[in-house]
Formats: C-alpha cells, sequence, structure tokens
C-alpha cells in the first residue's frame, strides 16, 4: 500500500512504525474473514481492512471524526486478523497508535471520559471492588435476571501450598481476579509447588496496566505497569526463573512491556527484561509436566475456550488443549473456536450489545458437544462465558489441580 503520510503526522515519534505497517497491508481482505465484528455486523469498516483503510485517510490529513472513532471502538482487539494476515500486517500496534493520535485531535465528550475513568477507577479500587462482590452476592435476589447471572459464585478456597521451594518464579495476581476467581492462582501455586517451584506473589493485588490501556488512558496503564516493575525488580534481580501469568489478557501486556517503553529512557531496559522473562502458565506447566505425570482417574468432558489472547495474542493456541488430554480430560469439539467470547478487556463494559451477541454464540458453540465443563484461561472469558450458562466455567488450572488432588 503506498502511504503519503501528513506534515503534521510525518513529525510523530510512531510515523515510521506506521507507514511500516500500512506498507504491508495489501488489502487482500483475508482479514475480513476471521474478523468477530465484521461477521457479526456486515460492514466494511468495522473490519481490519476498513479500519486500516480510515486510518490511513487520517495519517495522510483527513480530519478526525466521530464515526472514525466508533468504527475503532468497535474492534475488539483480538488480533484474529493479525493471525490470519498473509501479509503480517501488525494491526494491533496500528489501531493502538491510531486511537490514540485520533483522540488527540478530538477528544471524547466528557461523559465518555468520565465513563472511562470511572470503570478504571473500580476495577482497580481493592476492598471498594470487593465490597460492592459482596453486596452484589448477598442481594442478588432482588437484581435484575441478566445482572444477577453476571455474577460470579463465591469459590470454596482450596489448600494453599506453603513450601519455600529452590526454584523460585513471581506470579501476577492482577486487579480483579483475587475477587472474582482466587482459586485461580491458589491452583497454580499449588501445582508448581508439586514441580518443586514456589510462587512468589508481591502484594496480593496489581493491574499489569491493561485496564488503561484498554480504555484510552494510556499513562495512567503506563504508570501502573511502573510500578509493577518497581515491585517486580528486586525479585527479578534475586534470580527468579520466570514471571507467570494465569490471565492470558494479563499477559499479552506484559509481553508488549517492551514495546511500551521503548522511547522510555528510565524503564525501556527493565521493560524489556521483564517481557522477556514471562511466561503463560501453559508454557511452565508442559514443560514440567514431562517428568511428572498426572492422570485423572474420572476424567470429564471439557469444551476449552482458547482467549484471543491466548491463541492470536500469544500464540499458544493448543497449548492447554494438550495439557488437559495429557492427564486424561475428553476434549469436546468447539465450533469457530477462532472466534472472540466478546469479553475484550473492557469491551464488554463499553460496547453491551456487540458483546452480548458475541458471547451468545460463543456459549452456543462451546455447546456444541455437551461438555460437562467449560474451562478457558483468562479471568475476563471466564466470567463472560459464565453469564447464563448452566455448565460450569473454570481456569484450566483449576482441572489439573483436580488431578493432582486424585
Amino acid at each position: 500500500m503506498q502511504t503519503n503520510l501528513s506534515k503534521s503526522f510525518s513529525q510523530n515519534a510512531a510515523a515510521e512504525v506506521v507507514e511500516g505497517i500500512l506498507r504491508k497491508c495489501v488489502h487482500c481482505g483475508f482479514c475480513n474473514a476471521t474478523c468477530p465484528t465484521y461477521q457479526l455486523l456486515g460492514d466494511e469498516l468495522d473490519g481490519p481492512r476498513g479500519r486500516i483503510y480510515q486510518m490511513k485517510q487520517f495519517f495522510e490529513g483527513a480530519p478526525a471524526n466521530a464515526d472514525m472513532l466508533r468504527h475503532l471502538d468497535r474492534c475488539l482487539t483480538c488480533r484474529s486478523c493479525e493471525t490470519t494476515c498473509p501479509s503480517g500486517v501488525n494491526y494491533s500496534r496500528l489501531l493502538e497508535i491510531g486511537r490514540e493520535a485520533i483522540e488527540q485531535e478530538l477528544p471524547r465528550p466528557v461523559i465518555e471520559r468520565v465513563k472511562r475513568k470511572g470503570i478504571t477507577w473500580f476495577l482497580n479500587s481493592g476492598w471498594i471492588f470487593d465490597v460492592a462482590l459482596a453486596s452484589a452476592r448477598l442481594f442478588s435476589w432482588v437484581l435484575p435476571n441478566s445482572l444477577r447471572e453476571s455474577i460470579p459464585a463465591r469459590q470454596k478456597p482450596i489448600a494453599v501450598a506453603r513450601n519455600q521451594q529452590q526454584r523460585r518464579v513471581l506470579m501476577l495476581s492482577g486487579c480483579v481476579q483475587p475477587s472474582l476467581a482466587p482459586n485461580t492462582n491458589a491452583a497454580a501455586a499449588r501445582l508448581l509447588d508439586s514441580f518443586g517451584i514456589s510462587a512468589i506473589e508481591v502484594q496480593a493485588r496489581h493491574c499489569c496496566g491493561a485496564v488503561g490501556l484498554h480504555t484510552s488512558q494510556i499513562e495512567q496503564g503506563r504508570n501502573q505497569a511502573r510500578r509493577l516493575i518497581d515491585l517486580w525488580w528486586p525479585q527479578v534481580e534475586a534470580g527468579v526463573e520466570a514471571i507467570v501469568f494465569t490471565a492470558s489478557g494479563c499477559g499479552v501486556t506484559l509481553r508488549d512491556y517492551a514495546a511500551l517503553f521503548a522511547q522510555d529512557s528510565e524503564y525501556a531496559a527493565k521493560a524489556k527484561t521483564i517481557a522477556g522473562l514471562t511466561k503463560d502458565l501453559s508454557e511452565l506447566v508442559q514443560a514440567e509436566l514431562e517428568n511428572y505425570p498426572i492422570k485423572i482417574e474420572q476424567p470429564r468432558r471439557v469444551a476449552f475456550h482458547t482467549p484471543c489472547t491466548l491463541q492470536h495474542g500469544l500464540g499458544l493456541n493448543g497449548t492447554v488443549e494438550g495439557l488437559l488430554a495429557k492427564v486424561g480430560y475428553q476434549l469436546c469439539q468447539v465450533a469457530d473456536a477462532h472466534l472472540c467470547c466478546g469479553s475484550a478487556g473492557t469491551y464488554s463494559l463499553l460496547q453491551p450489545k456487540i458483546s452480548a451477541r458475541l458471547r451468545k454464540d460463543k456459549q452456543t458453540a462451546l455447546m456444541v458437544d455437551e461438555p460437562e465443563v467449560i474451562a478457558t484461561a483468562n479471568i475476563g472469558c471466564q466470567i463472560h462465558i459464565a453469564n447464563g450458562i448452566t455448565v460450569p466455567v473454570v481456569h484450566w488450572i483449576e482441572l489439573l489441580n483436580d488431578a493432582l488432588e486424585a
């Protein structure tokens, strides 16, 4: 694709990156075939090719407008288009730059900015989030069905690993997972302990910055990432062998730290080190399970939902399925497994109608083979898919912990 960046944007620090990405795109349209919003809405402007064209117009001097931002906001950033693209277009990076630049020229209405700040504040509020969740559970009987079904049940605590192993890894707690699904990290720590690895959580709750980045509060997201890097750095210097995450959405953000801080002289080197140490839990378990056989005695039928961040963002499609099969679970067929469930970080809060339609399609796809349990690898997907479905939805590490218990 030929480009002719405007004089004003050509001075932008990201101009060279934008030009390189745009020139890779050949407008073949393969991306639209795997784009959830294009498949759902049928509008060229709500597919990757159309969004790239809109951003190209802006970068070449067209004024920003509300319609342009509306179509960009409808993108789930699932990166399915990147997996499909034969030219290797880094669409998600282009979207990140484009959305930020457009918002600088055309700030969002005050009510939109307040809403986004409110979402970020609430999800990172700690005890306030906990009180709100406890209250919702206590008074769920007075809530509308649609809201009541979205509240996850309180988990029965599982045994906590307390051994001090010689091998150590850092484990990200996240901002809402400790409240919504505390057994995820507890099960991960227990399984890693059986491998002779201690999982260290530095301060029980901390956001990786993804929430701010998802809600166009880029600097706020960077500040959260800086605080996390500072908290982790003493353990990194002490020689932890890896940084493990149990939410693949957080993992994609951690892997992007090097790019996020590339222009930050104070944090660039540290961010690159952190990004290099990160591993999805499945990568670590896969390596260790070879020498520590586990077998479930009464295997259940499992439908695994591979989050977009796991299959497209991290490139680990099939890894968890292999682990579940290895310990004896029966894997069910899942239709259109490449499509997003509609959770997508804060997308379900900012685009509820589209998100709900995608969730319904995903629930139908997961139930095709009549599973006894649905598993996934991301807290957002887990809570989202569980909304209004009778089959239990769990993190896959809980199923491996069940096998370990057996």
